[in-house]
């Protein structure tokens, strides 16, 4: 099985990129992020015609995050439980594909950061940590029942110093400050692991560069999209990779595909 997750940026701006990307790469399940619209504009059609089934949770203009899978997906919770504001940032579902049966989530975790106008103001930081808190007990639950499950998404985390181009330039960062750190290894301790690291333990394997200052060409990227998997689903963990190409398409997504395969 074929899993990616792909931060679009906008799905409907980016249809085309996304559907060649489809066609070229043929995953079995995709995790959408930032699909950044409502359900009656969201494209069902044109990705029914690509051999998707579609399930989303979307809001206007902002965030909003999607599952695609080329098998049957049977839809297990809109955002995470017990947080009233989940502002449309968590998808979870059940994929049955080729007898396999998996839990997958589309996990969009909250940036952080001030508005510009505003640098000292932490509510979007405050909100961040209780979104975060949240995540971990819903996590936590699922571990302990010991199925196969697969978060993936962009989690807004820069975990060491290795996942970026400069630490020293991101210390005060919502995405690097230690609060944020601590809570996504709290995750890693309670069982999950994060497949990428797994298998590459030194590649930067950044999956974001800013659409300033010729990022991708220098490659001052960030690793904030992640993969991470119970012990049951680490177990069948063959592959995890970074497809860099759509990020050199004609107006790309910041991100690009982290794609993970399993036996």
């Amino acid at each position: 099985m074929k899993i990616a997750t792909f931060n679009v940026n906008s799905i409907n701006a980016r249809l085309p990129n996304l559907l060649n990307w489809l066609q070229r790469c043929q995953p079995d399940v995709v995790l959408l992020q930032e699909i950044k619209t409502e359900f009656n504009s969201f494209p069902f059609f044109d990705l029914q015609l690509a051999g998707y089934e579609a399930k989303i949770l979307g809001q206007k203009s902002y965030n909003g995050v999607a599952v695609l899978s080329r098998g049957k997906i049977n839809l297990v919770r809109e955002g995470l439980p017990d947080f009233e504001d989940d502002n449309a940032r968590y998808l979870e579902a059940e994929i049955v594909l080729n007898q396999d049966k998996i839990r997958v989530a589309s996990v969009y975790l909250p940036n952080g950061n001030p508005p510009y106008n505003n640098p000292d103001d932490e509510t979007k930081f405050q909100y961040k940590l209780q979104w975060m808190d949240a995540f971990y007990r819903h996590a936590k639950s699922l571990c302990e029942n010991g199925e196969k499950v697969v978060f993936g998404g962009d989690f807004n985390v820069i975990l060491t110093d290795k996942d970026v181009y400069n630490p020293k330039l991101f210390e005060n960062n919502a995405l690097f400050r230690i609060e944020v750190r601590q809570k996504l290894k709290a995750v890693e301790y309670l069982g999950y692991y994060d497949a990428f690291r797994v298998l590459h333990p030194h590649e930067n394997g950044y999956t974001y560069w800013d659409y300033s200052g010729n990022a991708v060409a220098l490659d001052n990227g960030m690793r904030i999209d992640y993969f991470w998997l119970s012990p049951k689903a680490t177990d069948a963990l063959r592959a995890c990779y970074v497809d860099k190409s759509p990020r050199f398409e004609d107006k790309p997504s910041d991100h690009t595909p982290l794609i993970l395969e399993l036996t």
